[in-house]
This record gives structure tokens, sequence and C-alpha cells, in this order.
């Protein structure tokens, strides 16, 4: 996208907040970089230059525009729509890989040596991984200055800088501004809990939220997840503690309020939400395409900017997948809350009614079959997939290879195709992943008239956006996950 330099102008000049996050632009004359919808008069193009990413800009000497704040645009859609080795290594920092095991954890966990990571990072994004890290700390360190009270220090190891002297240099080269010129600027002061932040999660318009939180919550775990007051609440798990979130759809964002056990969790928790809720899709691209099958686009017009309701953890929907195989949606989350009691991570919520983090692989691991109250077919496709996650033979996490672990799924006792594609679609994230067999989808293509052979052929019409056309077929029945919940 900013090697069309014509289509960035426009996309400038009209001030076209669809391009946020796509590319950013850069000012020659001022120094400064911008999201495509900056509310300030243009420059001239022969001032402009564009960037594929706010890192790149800032490691070619930009600062980030203190009106538009470029670095808080939504992200990149790409990178959620492609499986290939540099979208695969952009989820992975986005997740804190790179703060957590530097590059050379990042390059483990894709398989690749480091110089391969770097090479490609760098030929697509115009920065290495350490830079588009460096930029991701710098914006959380500024969430930080703004909704929290915490001295700077704690500020700058929050936000995973080594040194005070990196976080006060890093601050002042990317926005311009100090650290306290920064807080300075905001009008009141933070009035919440230690450890807990308001924050307002950007995405590009429209979203319709009735299918994404009706999703959520029909299908949510009691003690993991629940509806409040007009919100999404649910827990997680970070690599430095529990955290607990609450997600409320507003004009314009997402309303979100974390509590952090350890607050260097922040922007791994805000990458989490963003994916579970897919608010960095493109959803004019996806509509359009999908508007032009005939049989979709009466769909499409009643609820645009549907979005495909994900998940935070892929192991723990994946185990949820194999729980919900031929049972009501009631019976599965009956199954998950006596997983959570038994074996779930107690936590505090003082807001709310959660009680648990959903259990991780090596706690499943320690799983009694005969404390199971299923068939003896579904204990063993349960067993072995814990299992395969616990030996690490099976990656589902943000930089998983979907193809690898698509196979790796199907080998795996008990797993048929809409299990299969269940996972590819929640826990993996793949736009394309499909579900013919499903009950609510098998309903929509009968009200279509078509067989199943039929059915399959014309849906390669929609591809590569098949998971947001279940979404759209979904919507024709009358089940609770279509609807937003009640405040």
């Amino acid at each position: 996208m900013h090697e069309d330099f014509e289509r960035c102008v426009r996309a400038v000049q009209a001030k076209d907040d669809r391009f946020d996050g796509w590319f950013f632009t850069a000012v020659l004359t001022t120094r400064i970089y911008c999201r495509a919808s900056c509310p300030v008069v243009p420059p001239k193009p022969e001032n402009m230059t564009f960037y594929p990413s706010a890192a790149a800009a800032q490691e070619a000497g930009f600062r980030a525009c203190k009106r538009c704040r470029p670095d808080a645009s939504p992200g990149s859609p790409q990178w959620n729509e492609r499986a290939d080795l540099v979208a695969r290594a952009m989820r992975l920092i986005a997740d804190g890989v790179v703060d957590t095991g530097g590059v050379s954890g990042l390059a483990a966990r894709l398989g690749y040596s480091v110089r391969q990571v770097e090479r490609h990072v760098r030929a697509e994004l115009g920065a290495g991984p350490l830079s588009l890290a460096r930029a991701q700390r710098a914006q959380t360190a500024r969430l930080l200055i703004e909704t929290t009270g915490l001295s700077m220090i704690d500020v700058s190891l929050a936000a995973g800088f080594g040194s005070v002297r990196t976080f006060n240099d890093t601050v002042r080269e990317v926005f311009a501004l100090s650290p306290t010129e920064l807080r300075a600027r905001v009008r009141t002061a933070p009035a919440t809990a230690p450890g807990t932040l308001n924050l307002r999660l950007p995405y590009r318009k429209p979203l319709f939220p009735d299918n994404l939180f009706g999703h959520l919550v029909a299908t949510g775990v009691p003690g993991v997840e629940e509806w409040r007051d007009g919100a999404y609440r649910r827990t997680l798990r970070l690599p430095h503690g529990p955290a607990v979130v609450a997600l409320k759809p507003e004009d314009g964002y997402i309303g979100c309020r974390l509590t952090l056990s350890d607050l260097r969790d922040l922007s791994t928790a805000i990458s989490r939400c963003r994916r579970l809720l897919d608010l960095d899709a493109d959803p004019v691209a996806v509509d359009d395409a999908l508007a032009a099958d005939p049989m979709l686009g009466p769909l499409v017009a009643t609820a645009p900017g549907r979005r495909v309701p994900r998940t935070v953890d892929g192991d723990e929907f994946a185990v949820r997948a194999v729980l919900g195989q031929q049972v009501s949606t009631a019976a599965a989350r009956t199954h998950a809350a006596r997983l959570v009691l038994a074996h779930g991570e107690p936590v505090d919520d003082l807001d709310g009614g959660l009680t648990h983090v959903f259990p991780d692989a090596t706690a499943l691991a320690e799983i009694d079959p005969e404390n199971l109250a299923m068939p003896q077919s579904r204990k063993r496709t349960l067993l072995g997939l814990v299992a395969e996650l616990n030996d690490g033979g099976l990656d589902l996490g943000a930089g998983s290879d979907w193809q690898q672990a698509r196979e790796r799924l199907h080998a795996l006792p008990g797993f048929g195709p809409w299990t299969v594609e269940s996972i590819a679609m929640r826990s993996l994230g793949d736009p394309d992943a499909f579900l013919p067999t499903d009950l609510g989808v098998k309903v929509a293509r009968e009200g279509l008239g078509l067989g199943p052979a039929a059915f399959a052929e014309h849906a390669e019409r929609w591809r590569p956006w098949r998971a947001y056309a279940v979404q759209h077929l979904w919507a024709t029945g009358a089940h609770p996950i279509n609807r937003l919940p009640a405040a």
C-alpha cells in the first residue's frame, strides 16, 4: 500500500480513516508522521513520503504527530489476514514475544534463523523486529503516562525499557515531548485503582457489535466470562500473571478497562483484546467482497461491519471446541465450567463474578479421565489434544503456521472438519476458515435452497473471507449469539 504514492496521497487528502494503520504519512518539511485521517491541512504531495509502519517512520527520524496520534491507530489488517512469515512475526511482536525473549526468541517461535526473520521483516515493514517492539513500548509508555499516576521509573519498567534513560530518550524522540510534558497534557488526573487502566481501543468503521459480543456472551464459561453493566468481562492468562478485562462497545471505539496483576503485561493484554474482537480488520474490504454475491448481499447490507469473534488464548478455545462436540451450547458451558473449577487458577474480581483463569495445558494434563462426564470417545479426544498441547507439538498461538496446525489437528483422534475449522476460525484467526457442516450454517444453506455440493461450490466465491460469510449465515437464525445482550 505505502508504495502506491498516488493512492496514498488521495487517502491523505480525503482524510480517509479506512487507511489508518495501512500506511503512515511522513512530512519532509516538519519531520512529523501522521495517520491518513490526520485532521490538519494535508501537506503538498511533494512534501509527503510514506512508510509501512510507525517504527519505520521513527527509524527514519520522524516524530509522531501530536494531533492524530498515529502510534495509536488500528493495526494493519494484513497481519491477521495472512499466514506467511512476516504476518506471523508481526502477531508475535504484538503479543510481546520480543520483549520477553528477544529477536532470538521470536525466531525460535517461527522456526527460522534470526537473520532470515530480520531480513524478511525489514524488507516489508521498513524496520527490524527490535524497532517494531520499541515503537510498541513507546505506545505502552504513553498509555501508562496518560492513564495512571505511576512514577516515571515505574512506567519505564512496566513499558519494558531497560533503563530510565532509554525510556526518556525514546519518549522524547517519538513524541517530541518529555514524559513529564506528556502527563501535563492530560487534563484530568487518573482516578483508578492501582493496576487498573481505562483505555479506548480504536477500530475501522463500521463495526456491528451484536454478533461479536452476543457470541462471546452466549458461549461464555461461568467464572471465566460474564456480561455485566453492558460490558463483556473475562479473565486473562498473561506472561506475568492473571488479569481481568471489561470490553464495552462505544461509538467509534471499544471501551477497555484492564485490571492487571503486573503492568508489564499491558501491551500483550491490549493485543489479545484486539485480536479477540477482530478490531484490526478492514470491514469495508470484507463487506465489498461479500456484498457482490447475490446471496450474501442483502445480509451484508443489513449488518455491515460484522467481525469474527476470536479468542485470547488459542489453547483454551481448542479445549472448549472439543467439549462442544455434538452437544448443546449449554452443555458445553457446563463441561467447561467443571474443568475451570477443578483445574483453573483462582482470581480476585472485586467488580464482578469472575472467579478463575481457564486452566492451561499443564494443569489440564492432570485430569483424571474418570472425573470427566462425557463419552469415552470424547475423553480420548480431549486427552489427546491436551497431551499434544502440553508437549509443544501443537502451536495454536498468535504466530502459528495455520496449515501446519490444521494438519496436526486432523491427525489427532476425534478431530473432524467442524472441530478443526472452528479452531482455525477462532484460535488461529484464519479469515477463510469455513464450517459447512455447522448446524447454523446448514439451516442457512437450506433456507437458500442449496444442497451440500452446490453450497460448497458457491462458497468458493467468498474466499478469502469465508469466516465472515459464516457470521452472516449464522445471523439468519434466532440463536442468542446473534444478539447484543441486554445491558
